[in-house]
């Protein structure tokens, strides 16, 4: 018999679906972290940022986001550093341009942000951003945007995807970093 490709899903922490990998969200969150889909290796691992390659942890930590650096199995921890987890895409996985059109679904991330009222939300991709805020990626620019998402300090970050590696950025998490730490304090 051979191992199924994906893992089925689990149902999601605040209840509205079945998700590939758990939305992470609860009253009183600094900041909202948004990817775009999981990959096929985070949804095997039924778990955040699976992809050994991926910098997404290692980047948290550096940013000053989390006192260490997490595993992707740890990624439930993350709301006891005021941190939640999303994704615009919660029911398909793999790479950004081969989800189908029906993957996206902005108007429950907005629905989100409406129910929980983080004071940050950050997309961790272009993509992801560019579907929910309906602009094209070229006009996003890194770092804080002009406009809230749903009344949410809004910013957006350079992808810690291993196929975003020659876009990577760390001053934008940084400067994020910056922010989440002012607004804790």
């Amino acid at each position: 018999m051979t191992e199924p490709l994906f893992a089925p899903p689990v149902p999601d922490l605040t209840g509205s679906g079945e998700y590939l990998v758990p939305d992470v969200l609860e009253d009183g969150l600094t900041l909202v972290l948004v990817g775009t889909a999981p990959s096929q290796i985070s949804a095997r691992a039924r778990a955040y940022y699976a992809n050994p390659k991926n910098k997404f942890w290692a980047t948290l930590h550096a940013a000053g986001l989390t006192p260490r650096q997490l595993a992707p199995q740890e990624y439930a921890q993350l709301p006891g550093y005021g941190i939640g987890l999303t994704d615009v895409a919660k029911r398909h996985s793999g790479v950004d341009a081969a989800l189908p059109g029906e993957a996206w679904a902005p108007h429950e991330l907005r629905a989100k942000l409406r129910r929980y009222r983080p004071r940050l939300v950050a997309f961790t991709s272009k993509r992801g951003a560019s579907e929910t805020l309906g602009m094209p990626t070229g006009k996003l620019p890194y770092g804080p945007q002009a406009q809230p998402l749903e009344e949410v300090e809004c910013w957006v970050l350079p992808s810690t995807s291993p196929l975003g590696d020659n876009h990577f950025q760390l001053e934008p998490w940084l400067a994020l970093g910056e922010r989440f730490r002012a607004l804790r304090s």
